[in-house]
């Protein structure tokens, strides 16, 4: 690492290196703020900082008068934000891959005209995606877009851009809506996610817009052994 690198990346890179090659495993409690300071001739507040950048990448979690912790590392995905899957999938040091199985023009039915905002039978696009970490499915997303805004959606090659960055390039997200339940595990969506049927899911709704524009409708399924939503507000005095 250059001289010209900030010392709380030496110990962030440190701890990542630790973690990753399973020198300190799930639950494994990494050396405290005093000593990584100590080691690294810096000061608390700098060790403090590459901890604090650990933890809200999902590496680390604090835990209140006991010591901070390597967490499990389940995928992870924010609800405040609609975020790309293959980076959040990449920037946890994973390989990313998909399958696509379908991407048509479809009549909208009944739940789908009320959900996107447009009349019964109305064409819209739909594309049905199985996101994958490491080969494993983490995310079964069942999405309908207005083609009124994204009218190149269908021609995209989705194994190469995921729908999230074929949205985001053409109607920069305004606003999201996210509806949160657990679901039970179908025949069809246990197969797609190699998952026992008894397994729970997590089911996201999510609805976004650009500016007054609503963009798309995705129902996406995470098996709930191997996803976990984060809710993160940042208060500023």
């Amino acid at each position: 690492m250059s001289s010209t690198t900030p010392r709380y990346k030496a110990i962030e890179a440190f701890l990542l290196e630790r973690i990753q090659g399973g020198v300190f495993p799930v639950n494994h409690q990494i050396p405290p703020e005093e000593q990584l300071a100590r080691d690294f001739g810096v000061s608390r507040m700098t060790a403090n900082k590459a901890i604090q950048n650990l933890v809200q990448k999902g590496y680390l979690v604090r835990q209140a008068g006991h010591g901070t912790f390597v967490t499990d590392r389940k995928a992870e995905s924010s609800l405040h934000e609609v975020m790309n899957i293959a980076s959040e999938v990449r920037e946890r040091g994973h390989v990313y891959g998909n399958r696509v199985l379908r991407c048509e023009a479809v009549a909208a039915d009944d739940e789908v005209a009320l959900r996107l905002g447009v009349r019964l039978g109305t064409e819209v696009f739909h594309s049905v995606l199985v996101h994958l970490q490491d080969g494993l499915p983490i995310q079964l997303e069942d999405r309908f877009v207005n083609p009124r805004w994204v009218p190149h959606y269908l021609a995209t090659d989705f194994t190469q851009q995921t729908p999230n960055e074929v949205l985001v390039a053409s109607c920069p997200i305004s606003d999201v809506e996210h509806v949160v339940e657990a679901v039970p595990a179908d025949g069809l969506i246990a197969e797609l996610l190699e998952i026992d049927p008894l397994m729970p899911c997590l089911s996201v709704i999510r609805r976004t817009w650009s500016d007054d524009h609503l963009i798309s409708y995705a129902r996406l399924i995470h098996p709930g052994a191997r996803y976990k939503l984060r809710s993160l507000h940042t208060h500023r005095k």
